[in-house]
């Protein structure tokens, strides 16, 4: 297998990117029109949950929920999400679970737990998926369907980030210029010089810190990589010791006063585009994929990885 063919499933769906998330917007819109209920209304309290890339899908849109005033929204790893109804301060009107597959253990068995909203006490229960035909699909009380976004990679690249622009855009936030931004940042060349970098560390703030995470575990997946990631403000409580030559640090959205500064003192690639964070994200999906490919990994297949978790026989 030649380099150039490593990775093929990737690089399909992570240049399909800007195109998917158009059609997101145009279903979200579509159906919130119709049907007010499928997402929590302003005010509800609600829990998202996922796991892996999804779980970092969930804390961007949980950051983003919040600060756009829409009410509480907290953010879990599927399993260690603390839905008890009855405790003080955890009182969830609904949970938003977003899985690819719809057979990853962890989240079939938190929908199981709280399934069917009629019951006195339980949250009502909205599935964002890409599998339609999979068991997710059949224990929540509303599904929101990307098929469309589905993947053959078990690399996550544009279900992630698809689910995410649906669920920014019931926000009421604009996302064009992340689809224009995006249309370059998936095909321009990489440079030698992240090719090459040793290290990267991944910062955001605010609804970024989400997509920040993000990026460091895609370079772990696929390129077996030495990455780390922040908010950026935590950055220089201890974590710029590590900036030096051949190492880079990546920031999506604003930068906090004077980080680049400091950054220039590091000798480490300071990256900081000013593009919409979404294409940012969007540009390190390619960046790993082509790091990927110059060590001769194959991220469609990377080690130890399966396309769902999933834990017994009956999950």
């Amino acid at each position: 297998m030649s380099n150039n063919t490593l990775g093929a499933f990737m690089e399909q769906e992570l240049v399909s990117q800007p195109e998917v998330w158009k059609r997101a917007i145009e279903q979200c819109e579509l159906e919130q029109a119709k049907a007010e209920h499928l997402l929590p209304a302003d005010g509800e309290r609600i829990a998202v949950v996922g796991c892996g890339t999804s779980w970092f899908m969930a804390q961007s849109y949980a950051a983003a929920r919040e600060a756009s005033g829409k009410g509480v929204t907290d953010a879990f790893a599927a399993s260690e999400a603390f839905l008890n109804h009855n405790s003080a301060g955890r009182q969830y009107d609904a949970v938003i679970a977003i899985t690819r597959s719809g057979t990853t253990t962890e989240v079939l068995e938190l929908l199981e737990a709280v399934r069917g909203k009629a019951v006195s006490g339980k949250p009502r229960t909205i599935a964002v998926i890409g599998d339609v035909n999979s068991p997710g699909t059949t224990l929540a009380d509303a599904v929101i369907g990307l098929p469309y976004a589905d993947e053959k990679s078990v690399v996550q690249t544009r279900f992630a980030t698809t689910a995410l622009v649906y669920l920014l855009t019931s926000l009421g936030i604009e996302l064009g210029t992340a689809i224009e931004d995006a249309r370059t940042a998936v095909t321009e060349p990489v440079s030698q010089e992240l090719l090459d970098a040793e290290q990267f560390t991944f910062l955001g703030t605010g609804w970024t810190v989400g997509l920040a995470h993000e990026a460091g575990l895609k370079m772990r997946e696929a390129v077996q990589g030495w990455t780390e990631s922040y908010p950026a403000m935590e950055y220089r409580h201890g974590p710029i010791s590590i900036a030096a030559p051949g190492r880079v640090t990546w920031i999506f959205g604003p930068q906090p006063e004077g980080l680049d500064a400091d950054m220039s003192r590091t000798g480490a690639l300071y990256v900081n585009t000013g593009k919409h964070p979404l294409a940012e994200l969007a540009r390190v999906h390619k960046v790993t994929l082509e790091r990927a490919r110059v060590r001769g990994l194959n991220p469609d297949l990377p080690r130890n990885l399966t396309r769902s978790v999933v834990l017994n026989a009956t999950a």
